[in-house]
């Protein structure tokens, strides 16, 4: 391989190490787990019990997701289909990595009273929508990266990277700047060395700002080195975008394996960004986990993503994708089904002695396979993907995947959201994600596991 492909691939995983920290520090490990304490204790205040109180917290985030998730799973596809008509990705990406910036910074102003907390909820929702639509351009880039036979270790070790990255921020945010109870950091330091409020929850504040720097310091492998593919100009409009987009839904019926693929990923994605969403929430409402305690499973989980990301990578260069995404599915379905059997004073319906730590040493295995099978599931997806994928609009195509897994992306925030406020639990409010990945198995079995010949024998 020439120096310049190497660099340039080295370039496309940067934009994983870069990303990342939206995911792993926002979403799931520390601004999500707080945005539930403060809307929690917001709810608390207003004269709710402490159960009706959790359950509204997990509800509002929910809705956040779920509205997140339409703009996203509708807008991708679009979006993708103009790119491939102008022949250019590059001026996307930047206008997303802005949004990514400004959705990140937002978040340093929320109010610990639960004051702004639906502002917020805006704010992350903008930055959770650059972050995801950056992803789709970036993602359409990868089979034009490396040979078809390189594409699921070129996968399996960005995602690895990009986990690597998530585990290094989150370090960072634990021992310098997020604050426990009783005011100092993980390894016992004033927040921020002493810049920063405790009482105001700054330390755990700081973690917008501190996302958005890290963004952008970290992109610039991916802007110097990463350069524009030759792809064909087309019409350059909305109705020429749509027009081949509409072409290209309306050929799905005659692409089996396509379609099953694209639906099969819809649910068990779904499902995935649904066990991302909540498992911090999960912790801080069913098992009382603080911050800290929760950043640390974090750094297990994301640990555990990056090797098996890496090691799934291999697998799937070796047997290819789908039996990797086989696995990793019903690992999680097996995850899942504890979790809603498990709260702070039993298990499995068996009464637990008082002050037990046996939900907490079960909550750390289960991040070991959340992370480790999570990271996995994506990347042998997107490989799987890329076997799918038409050459002549891999923008487009990315854009369809983008919207099987995001066009139903409300359903796993809906159904969680409908599930605790109809049983007032927030640990039975996550079971219905069982169902989905149910669903997402059992379309896989339409699934061809080496994709399509579409692009090379129709084009």
């Amino acid at each position: 391989m020439a120096a310049g492909e190497n660099k340039r691939i080295w370039g496309w995983y940067w934009f994983d190490w870069a990303s990342q920290p939206y995911h792993t520090v926002l979403l799931t490990f520390i601004y999500g787990p707080f945005f539930a304490s403060v809307a929690t204790a917001f709810f608390l205040s207003t004269g709710m019990g402490e159960a009706a109180a959790d359950a509204r917290a997990q509800t509002v985030w929910s809705m956040g997701l779920t509205i997140t998730g339409l703009i996203i799973g509708f807008g991708g596809p679009i979006l993708g289909a103009l790119a491939d008509t102008s022949g250019r990705r590059r001026p996307w990406i930047y206008v997303f990595s802005i949004l990514y910036v400004l959705g990140a910074w937002a978040l340093w102003y929320t109010d610990p009273d639960g004051g702004n907390m639906w502002a917020m909820l805006v704010a992350f929702g903008i930055g959770f929508i650059g972050a995801e639509f950056a992803l789709i351009f970036v993602n359409a880039q990868l089979p034009g990266l490396v040979e078809d036979e390189a594409v699921g270790k070129t996968s399996g070790t960005g995602f690895a990277f990009g986990y690597i990255g998530g585990i290094s921020a989150l370090v960072i945010m634990l021992a310098l700047f997020v604050e426990q109870s009783g005011g100092k950091t993980l390894i016992g330091l004033e927040p921020g060395l002493g810049l920063l409020d405790p009482d105001r929850f700054e330390g755990t504040r700081i973690v917008g700002p501190f996302v958005a720097v890290w963004f952008l310091v970290f992109m610039v492998p991916y802007f110097l080195w990463v350069r524009e593919d030759h792809i064909p100009r087309r019409k350059h409009s909305l109705s020429g975008a749509m027009e081949g987009l509409g072409r290209s839904i309306r050929l799905l019926k005659d692409r089996r394996s396509l379609l099953n693929f694209l639906l099969s990923s819809m649910f068990y994605r779904d499902a995935l960004n649904g066990l991302y969403g909540f498992g911090g929430v999960y912790a801080t409402l069913v098992l009382d986990w603080q911050v800290t305690s929760i950043g640390i499973f974090g750094i297990i989980s994301a640990l555990s993503a990056a090797l098996f990301s890496w090691l799934g990578g291999k697998v799937d260069s070796t047997l290819g994708p789908k039996p990797v995404i086989i696995g990793a599915i019903i690992a999680l379905i097996c995850v899942i089904v504890t979790i809603v059997f498990m709260d702070r004073d039993t298990f499995f319906g068996v009464e637990l002695a008082e002050g037990s730590k046996l939900p907490d040493i079960v909550m750390f295995a289960a991040g070991i396979v959340i992370g480790g099978m999570g990271g996995t599931l994506q990347a042998a997806s997107r490989s799987l993907m890329v076997r799918h994928t038409d050459p002549v609009a891999p923008t487009e195509s990315f854009g369809l995947y983008g919207l099987s897994g995001r066009a139903t992306a409300f359903i796993a925030p809906a159904l969680i959201g409908l599930f605790t406020s109809l049983t007032g639990s927030a640990r039975l409010g996550v079971s219905p994600l069982i169902l989905l990945f149910l669903l997402g198995l059992v379309l896989l079995l339409w699934v061809r596991p080496d994709g399509e010949e579409y692009a090379k024998n129709v084009a």
